[in-house]
């Protein structure tokens, strides 16, 4: 695959979403950086070596990021590749009326989200008969983990969308791809209250993210290491995952 000219990213702002833009636009890249914080996504674009297209919106908003792609459409063309890259993790638990709406912000941004960001871009990369959507889902949707059943419930849920997508796609040109990370140094895990086997810095990741995605590949877990745990904790009888996970440390819910 070609090095890409046109890249749009969504949770540019931080983490994972900012490093790939750096990355990309040191490519040579016209990258568009969307998330909610204006001054945080002008602060990301400073920093770039080429002009960016800032988009400071929601991606729960699917009519705002219609009109993003439709400017950056008619500004730049369609993009060669779309990563989705927003998202949100808070520790919920179903017994706590109080979490329902956490609940609910997770699973709007998290897969809702995704679905906003790649549905206005389908029809103008089918038409030119290529492109890459690229989802980042999490091993957190592999098995779900207690304390965090909107984040891994989210997670779970783009994993299918995104094999969903892919096959209704495939004819098309237009290539889907699903990419779990494992730990990330970012301001999502800086309060997690437990040890992180594997953690990345979020430009390793970054590093890690678009070599997948200039290789095509349909689905990746990074890093390897924790690619293999996930095939383990795939093929763990339920019984003794259940077992094991118990006790597990949770993510903080929100006060």
């Amino acid at each position: 695959m070609r090095a890409p000219r046109r890249v749009v990213i969504t949770g540019a702002s931080s983490g994972i979403g900012a490093a790939l833009a750096q990355l990309y636009a040191a490519r040579g890249a016209t990258v568009a950086l969307i998330a909610r914080r204006r001054d945080r996504l002008e602060n990301v674009a400073a920093t770039l070596p080429l002009p960016a297209a800032v988009y400071a919106l929601d991606v729960r908003d699917g009519a705002a990021l219609a009109h993003a792609a439709s400017d950056f459409i008619a500004r730049h063309g369609p993009p060669d590749v779309v990563i989705a890259s927003a998202g949100v993790s808070v520790g919920t638990l179903t017994e706590r009326a109080e979490d329902l709406a956490a609940f609910q912000e997770v699973i709007d941004t998290n897969v809702t989200g995704m679905a906003n960001t790649f549905q206005p871009f389908v029809s103008a990369m089918r038409g030119r008969g290529g492109g890459t959507l690229a989802g980042i889902a999490s091993v957190a949707g592999i098995r779900g983990l207690p304390g965090a059943s909107a984040y891994s419930a989210s997670k779970a849920a783009a994993i299918a969308y995104l094999e969903s997508l892919r096959v209704e796609l495939r004819a098309s040109g237009v290539k889907v791809i699903t990419i779990c990370p494992g730990f990330v140094a970012t301001p999502m895990t800086a309060g997690n209250p437990y040890r992180m086997p594997f953690l990345m810095t979020a430009d390793e990741a970054a590093q890690k993210i678009a070599a997948i995605i200039g290789r095509g590949r349909p689905f990746a877990v990074i890093p390897w290491q924790m690619a293999l745990a996930a095939r383990m904790l795939k093929l763990m009888p339920r019984r003794l995952y259940d077992i094991l996970s118990a006790n597990a440390p949770r993510k903080p819910r929100r006060g």
